[in-house]
Protein backbone atom coordinates (compact mmCIF):
# COMPACT_ATOMS: atom_id res chain seq x y z
CA UNK A 1 0.00 0.00 0.00
CA UNK A 2 1.15 3.39 -0.68
CA UNK A 3 1.40 5.96 1.77
CA UNK A 4 -0.30 9.23 1.08
CA UNK A 5 3.02 11.37 3.21
CA UNK A 6 5.63 8.70 0.73
CA UNK A 7 3.29 9.90 -2.76
CA UNK A 8 5.18 11.89 -5.44
CA UNK A 9 2.06 13.07 -6.96
CA UNK A 10 4.50 14.15 -10.22
CA UNK A 11 4.50 10.33 -10.92
CA UNK A 12 0.18 10.18 -10.72
CA UNK A 13 -1.32 10.60 -14.25
CA UNK A 14 -4.78 9.69 -12.46
CA UNK A 15 -6.50 8.65 -9.73
CA UNK A 16 -9.30 6.10 -9.17
CA UNK A 17 -11.57 5.89 -6.69
CA UNK A 18 -14.70 3.55 -5.22
CA UNK A 19 -17.47 4.73 -4.06
CA UNK A 20 -19.34 3.46 -1.12
CA UNK A 21 -17.43 4.15 1.69
CA UNK A 22 -14.72 6.11 0.02
CA UNK A 23 -16.50 9.34 -1.18
CA UNK A 24 -19.08 9.26 1.42
CA UNK A 25 -19.68 7.41 4.85
CA UNK A 26 -21.14 4.90 4.88
CA UNK A 27 -22.38 3.99 8.60
CA UNK A 28 -24.18 7.72 8.29
CA UNK A 29 -26.06 7.11 5.35
CA UNK A 30 -27.44 3.98 6.93
CA UNK A 31 -28.37 5.31 9.70
CA UNK A 32 -30.39 7.79 7.74
CA UNK A 33 -31.59 4.80 5.73
CA UNK A 34 -33.16 2.69 8.71
CA UNK A 35 -34.93 5.76 9.92
CA UNK A 36 -36.48 5.70 6.76
CA UNK A 37 -37.04 2.47 5.84
CA UNK A 38 -38.03 1.60 9.90
CA UNK A 39 -40.81 4.27 9.27
CA UNK A 40 -42.25 2.84 6.09
CA UNK A 41 -42.82 -0.53 6.96
CA UNK A 42 -44.48 0.11 10.55
CA UNK A 43 -47.18 1.19 8.03
CA UNK A 44 -46.66 -1.51 6.46
CA UNK A 45 -45.99 -4.45 8.26
CA UNK A 46 -47.37 -7.16 5.59
CA UNK A 47 -44.06 -6.07 3.52
CA UNK A 48 -41.65 -6.13 6.39
CA UNK A 49 -40.05 -9.14 4.93
CA UNK A 50 -38.47 -7.05 2.06
CA UNK A 51 -36.22 -5.57 4.86
CA UNK A 52 -34.56 -8.53 5.03
CA UNK A 53 -34.57 -9.17 1.59
CA UNK A 54 -32.30 -5.99 1.49
CA UNK A 55 -30.01 -7.52 3.76
CA UNK A 56 -30.06 -10.96 1.51
CA UNK A 57 -28.59 -9.00 -1.38
CA UNK A 58 -26.11 -7.32 0.20
CA UNK A 59 -24.98 -11.04 2.04
CA UNK A 60 -24.94 -13.11 -1.24
CA UNK A 61 -23.16 -10.06 -3.40
CA UNK A 62 -20.40 -10.86 0.01
CA UNK A 63 -20.52 -14.42 -0.40
CA UNK A 64 -18.86 -14.37 -3.64
CA UNK A 65 -16.01 -11.97 -3.53
CA UNK A 66 -14.08 -12.56 -6.93
CA UNK A 67 -17.05 -13.66 -9.21
CA UNK A 68 -17.02 -13.74 -12.39
CA UNK A 69 -19.62 -14.46 -15.19
CA UNK A 70 -21.69 -13.29 -17.74
CA UNK A 71 -24.43 -11.06 -17.01
CA UNK A 72 -23.75 -10.22 -13.50
CA UNK A 73 -25.92 -7.58 -13.27
CA UNK A 74 -28.93 -9.60 -13.98
CA UNK A 75 -27.02 -12.85 -11.91
CA UNK A 76 -26.95 -10.79 -8.52
CA UNK A 77 -31.12 -10.24 -8.20
CA UNK A 78 -31.41 -14.34 -9.02
CA UNK A 79 -29.13 -15.34 -6.30
CA UNK A 80 -31.26 -13.46 -3.77
CA UNK A 81 -34.32 -14.71 -4.96
CA UNK A 82 -33.26 -18.23 -5.10
CA UNK A 83 -35.17 -20.28 -2.45
CA UNK A 84 -37.14 -17.26 -1.42
CA UNK A 85 -40.72 -15.87 -1.96
CA UNK A 86 -40.01 -13.15 -4.22
CA UNK A 87 -39.63 -13.34 -7.72
CA UNK A 88 -36.10 -11.79 -9.28
CA UNK A 89 -38.15 -8.82 -10.32
CA UNK A 90 -39.44 -8.19 -7.16
CA UNK A 91 -35.83 -8.23 -5.67
CA UNK A 92 -35.31 -5.65 -8.53
CA UNK A 93 -37.88 -3.11 -7.50
CA UNK A 94 -37.14 -3.82 -4.03
CA UNK A 95 -33.29 -3.57 -4.23
CA UNK A 96 -33.54 -0.19 -6.68
CA UNK A 97 -35.88 1.63 -4.41
CA UNK A 98 -34.30 1.04 -1.52
CA UNK A 99 -30.37 1.12 -2.86
CA UNK A 100 -30.22 2.59 -6.00
CA UNK A 101 -32.99 5.33 -5.83
CA UNK A 102 -34.26 6.94 -2.04
CA UNK A 103 -30.48 6.70 -0.42
CA UNK A 104 -29.57 9.61 -2.94
CA UNK A 105 -31.22 11.69 -1.46
CA UNK A 106 -28.81 12.08 1.39
CA UNK A 107 -25.57 11.29 0.13
CA UNK A 108 -24.54 15.55 -0.38
CA UNK A 109 -24.68 14.74 3.79
CA UNK A 110 -22.82 12.19 3.94
CA UNK A 111 -20.00 12.69 1.87
CA UNK A 112 -16.83 13.16 3.25
CA UNK A 113 -15.19 16.42 3.98
CA UNK A 114 -13.06 17.12 1.54
CA UNK A 115 -13.74 15.16 -1.50
CA UNK A 116 -15.00 17.76 -3.71
CA UNK A 117 -11.84 20.16 -3.27
CA UNK A 118 -9.37 16.99 -4.13
CA UNK A 119 -11.38 16.22 -7.37
CA UNK A 120 -11.27 20.15 -7.76
CA UNK A 121 -7.17 19.72 -7.48
CA UNK A 122 -6.90 17.11 -9.20
CA UNK A 123 -8.66 18.56 -12.50
CA UNK A 124 -6.36 21.60 -11.85
CA UNK A 125 -2.91 19.76 -11.74
CA UNK A 126 -4.15 17.48 -14.71
CA UNK A 127 -4.61 14.48 -12.97
CA UNK A 128 -7.42 12.02 -14.59
CA UNK A 129 -10.16 10.68 -12.36
CA UNK A 130 -11.61 7.49 -13.17
CA UNK A 131 -14.48 5.73 -10.88
CA UNK A 132 -14.74 1.89 -9.82
CA UNK A 133 -17.82 1.24 -7.78
CA UNK A 134 -18.94 -1.90 -6.98
CA UNK A 135 -22.16 -1.05 -7.54
CA UNK A 136 -23.81 1.07 -10.30
CA UNK A 137 -22.06 5.00 -9.46
CA UNK A 138 -23.44 7.87 -12.46
CA UNK A 139 -26.52 8.87 -9.94
CA UNK A 140 -24.71 9.26 -7.14
CA UNK A 141 -21.82 11.27 -8.65
CA UNK A 142 -24.33 13.44 -9.74
CA UNK A 143 -25.65 14.05 -6.42
CA UNK A 144 -22.22 14.29 -5.03
CA UNK A 145 -21.11 16.57 -7.70
CA UNK A 146 -18.13 14.60 -8.32
CA UNK A 147 -17.75 14.40 -12.27
CA UNK A 148 -15.27 11.66 -13.47
CA UNK A 149 -13.27 11.05 -16.50
CA UNK A 150 -14.61 7.13 -16.59
CA UNK A 151 -17.06 5.87 -14.16
CA UNK A 152 -16.96 1.70 -14.35
CA UNK A 153 -19.35 -0.54 -12.56
CA UNK A 154 -18.75 -4.62 -11.85
CA UNK A 155 -21.73 -5.10 -13.03
CA UNK A 156 -20.81 -3.38 -16.37
CA UNK A 157 -20.90 -5.72 -19.31
CA UNK A 158 -17.80 -5.15 -20.01
CA UNK A 159 -16.42 -6.35 -16.58
CA UNK A 160 -18.78 -8.89 -15.22
CA UNK A 161 -16.27 -9.53 -12.08
CA UNK A 162 -16.64 -8.37 -8.31
CA UNK A 163 -13.48 -7.41 -6.40
CA UNK A 164 -10.76 -7.96 -5.79
CA UNK A 165 -10.87 -9.21 -9.51
CA UNK A 166 -9.14 -6.44 -10.95
CA UNK A 167 -10.40 -5.99 -14.65
CA UNK A 168 -12.53 -2.86 -13.20
CA UNK A 169 -8.98 -1.37 -12.39
CA UNK A 170 -7.42 -2.51 -15.51
CA UNK A 171 -10.17 -1.14 -17.91
CA UNK A 172 -10.04 2.29 -16.59
CA UNK A 173 -6.60 2.07 -16.83
CA UNK A 174 -6.60 1.16 -20.78
CA UNK A 175 -9.63 3.44 -21.11
CA UNK A 176 -7.11 6.33 -20.17
CA UNK A 177 -4.23 5.12 -22.30
CA UNK A 178 -2.21 4.75 -19.08
CA UNK A 179 0.20 1.84 -17.30
CA UNK A 180 -1.55 0.78 -14.14
CA UNK A 181 1.82 2.31 -12.13
CA UNK A 182 0.83 5.36 -13.26
CA UNK A 183 -2.64 5.19 -11.32
CA UNK A 184 -3.48 5.74 -8.10
CA UNK A 185 -6.76 4.03 -6.54
CA UNK A 186 -8.44 4.74 -3.42
CA UNK A 187 -10.71 2.52 -1.42
CA UNK A 188 -11.64 1.59 1.84
CA UNK A 189 -11.35 -2.22 2.02
CA UNK A 190 -8.40 -3.55 2.17
CA UNK A 191 -9.71 -7.04 1.81
CA UNK A 192 -11.21 -5.99 -1.72
CA UNK A 193 -10.11 -2.46 -3.05
CA UNK A 194 -6.21 -3.17 -1.29
CA UNK A 195 -6.80 -6.83 -3.30
CA UNK A 196 -8.01 -5.70 -6.12
CA UNK A 197 -5.32 -2.96 -6.80
CA UNK A 198 -2.51 -5.23 -5.75
CA UNK A 199 -3.37 -7.54 -8.37
CA UNK A 200 -3.78 -4.86 -10.79
CA UNK A 201 -0.11 -3.83 -9.92
CA UNK A 202 -1.57 -0.70 -8.93
CA UNK A 203 -0.91 1.91 -6.13
CA UNK A 204 -3.93 2.48 -3.78
CA UNK A 205 -4.56 4.17 -0.88
CA UNK A 206 -7.13 2.85 2.22
CA UNK A 207 -9.41 5.34 3.59
CA UNK A 208 -8.36 5.39 7.22
CA UNK A 209 -11.57 4.50 9.55
CA UNK A 210 -11.86 8.51 11.41
CA UNK A 211 -14.45 9.90 12.85
CA UNK A 212 -16.72 12.07 10.26
CA UNK A 213 -16.17 15.52 12.23
CA UNK A 214 -12.58 14.88 12.43
CA UNK A 215 -12.39 13.00 9.41
CA UNK A 216 -9.26 14.99 7.10
CA UNK A 217 -8.25 12.31 4.61
CA UNK A 218 -9.18 14.23 1.38
CA UNK A 219 -7.88 17.42 3.07
CA UNK A 220 -4.85 16.18 3.71
CA UNK A 221 -4.34 14.72 -0.11
CA UNK A 222 -5.28 18.58 -0.89
CA UNK A 223 -2.17 19.65 0.67
CA UNK A 224 0.26 16.66 -0.24
CA UNK A 225 -0.77 17.32 -3.88
CA UNK A 226 -0.69 21.06 -3.53
CA UNK A 227 2.53 21.22 -1.60
CA UNK A 228 4.84 19.66 -4.62
CA UNK A 229 6.14 16.55 -2.41
CA UNK A 230 9.58 15.41 -2.70
CA UNK A 231 9.87 12.76 -5.49
CA UNK A 232 9.67 9.07 -4.05
CA UNK A 233 8.80 5.89 -5.87
CA UNK A 234 5.29 5.04 -5.74
CA UNK A 235 4.65 1.16 -4.51
CA UNK A 236 1.96 -0.66 -4.60
CA UNK A 237 3.53 -3.29 -1.15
Amino acid sequence: MALALELDWTKVKAVIFDVDGTLYAQSKLRRRMLYDLLGYYALRPWRLQEMLLLRRFRAEREKRPGHQGPNLESAQYAWCADNSQFSVAQVRAVVGRWMFSHPNQYLGRCAYPGTRAFFDALRQQDIKIGIYSDYPAHDKLVVLGLPADVVVSSTDPDIDQLKPNPKGLLHIAAALGLATTDCLFIGDRPELDGECAERAGMPYLIVPRQAFDQFTFYHDLVRALTAAPAPATLSSL
